[in-house]
């Protein structure tokens, strides 16, 4: 089942840029009139040509008849809609420095949000029954989705979907998927679901208290409550459902865990610890890898991958199947251990045991794009340098941590950008591009 992650997650803040993955990018639409240059004196605003706005409206209403809404359903949601310059000012930022995981995990398996989320399982009691029943998704894992997208109802965004769906449409960086989910919007008010007042979320157009974008909403969610109609802002029996009903056509596995912290043995290959490098259980047991207690992880054929998020420095957790079907919700492997996180809190479990490298401080953008740059100057090649540490530019910091003599965990860190700078500098003075190791350096036993 080929989609996009359903891009939820009000509260799942701004993301560490090195450990996401890409979302499936929906084709570009033909070009839409570019947003007009800032007027002197207002640097860095955003001001919108409504003449061209207008036409492009005119435009897509001929798209949308053609896809099958209704002269009445179009103009009800886009008739007066005028396109949000803040929306657009949202879209074109980036983000300039990445969230520590240890800074994330802390708002998002928080006291605060575990307290809130027992209530939750407890005042829903019946209804969470019903779905763990229908669906074969645990309770705790739904209830912690929840918590992590719209802190369980509470804050499910402030923007019409409509004027931020057509803004993006209009002249955001992927107008085509826009469109698209702009006309499930409209299909979501045409069938009943919604009326376009009551359709608010994130600028992105994430919707209700599941956050699934439009396209996701016609898709997945499910009216659960028996209203006859699909109602993810009021209703908590169709959101838990409609969470449910994802993640099982997702490929959940029911009675199936996320994944757990785990031990390394001394001496391991951390060339190993990578999202793209699945092996049966059977084979990381032979590999030395076992559960924080000492115990044997099994020998089971399902596969699994290592997930250091901290690098060898931090917590190490074998991820299984079902945190894969997490990333089709959000494509963030934060998100994810997040989910997996809260939820085993709900349960009961412990909390995460090792200790993180809070001293250590995320590279800033500029940082992340030098080190893709020098990389490639010293003969490890990362592509062009965007500043997003994909498996590419792991890969080469891998390559470049083994010629150095540390962990090759492919982890980016301030220490390893200034070995980077220095024998760059010495490169380029002295000749070809070489990679020095200080004096006695070995990976930790």
């Amino acid at each position: 089942m080929s989609k996009p992650p359903v891009r939820g997650g009000l509260l799942t803040l701004l993301v560490a840029v090195m450990l996401i993955g890409c979302a499936n990018a929906a084709p570009g639409a033909a070009a839409a009139p570019a947003a007009a240059p800032a007027a002197e004196g207002e640097t860095g605003a955003i001001t919108i040509d409504k003449a061209a706005f207008d036409k492009w409206r005119k435009e897509f209403r001929r798209k949308a008849l053609d896809a099958g809404i209704k002269r009445k359903v179009f103009e009800a949601a886009l008739g007066k809609v005028e396109p949000n310059p803040d929306i657009l000012q949202r879209d074109q930022a980036q983000p300039e420095i990445a969230q520590a995981v240890w800074d994330y995990l802390d708002n998002a398996a928080s006291p605060k949000r575990v307290e809130a989320g027992r209530d939750k399982l407890t005042g829903n009691a019946d209804t969470i029954a019903k779905v763990e029943k229908d669906y074969g998704v645990d309770g705790r894992t739904l209830v912690a989705i929840w918590g992590l997208e719209s802190n369980y109802g509470t804050i499910v965004g402030k923007f019409n979907v409509f004027e931020g769906l057509a803004t993006l449409a209009y002249d955001g960086r992927r107008r085509g998927f826009a469109e698209t989910e702009l006309i499930a919007a409209l299909k979501i008010v045409q069938r009943g679901d919604e009326t376009p007042d009551r359709m608010v979320g994130s600028w992105a157009g994430a919707l209700g208290q599941t956050q699934f974008l439009p396209t996701t909403y016609l898709t997945y969610a499910v009216d659960e409550d028996g209203d006859g109609r699909r109602d993810l802002f009021d209703s908590v029996p169709d959101t838990l459902a409609s969470i449910a009903n994802f993640l099982v056509k997702s490929g959940w596995k029911p009675g199936g865990s996320w994944g757990e912290e785990v031990k390394l043995p001394a001496g391991f290959d951390y060339a190993l610890a990578d999202p793209t490098i699945r092996l049966p259980l059977a084979r990381w047991h032979e590999l030395g890898v076992v559960k924080l207690d000492g115990s044997s992880i099994g020998d089971s054929p399902d596969e699994g991958a290592l997930f250091l998020p901290a690098g060898y420095k931090g917590p190490v957790f074998l991820t299984l199947d079902n945190f894969r079907v997490f990333l089709r919700y959000n494509n963030s492997t934060l998100y994810g251990l997040g989910v997996g996180t809260l939820a085993d809190l709900l349960r009961g479990g412990p909390p995460i045991k090792a200790s993180w490298p809070r001293s250590e401080r995320p590279l800033t953008l500029d940082e992340r794009t030098e080190l893709q740059t020098l990389l490639n100057q010293l003969g490890y090649p990362v592509g062009t340098p965007d500043g997003i540490l994909g498996a590419g530019t792991r890969g080469a910091l891998r390559d470049y941590q083994k010629k150095i003599g540390v962990p090759a965990d492919g982890f980016a860190t301030v220490e390893l950008l200034e070995r980077l700078r220095a024998d760059a500098a010495r490169a380029t003075t002295s000749g070809p591009a070489t990679a020095t190791a200080p004096a006695g350096a070995s990976p930790p036993q």
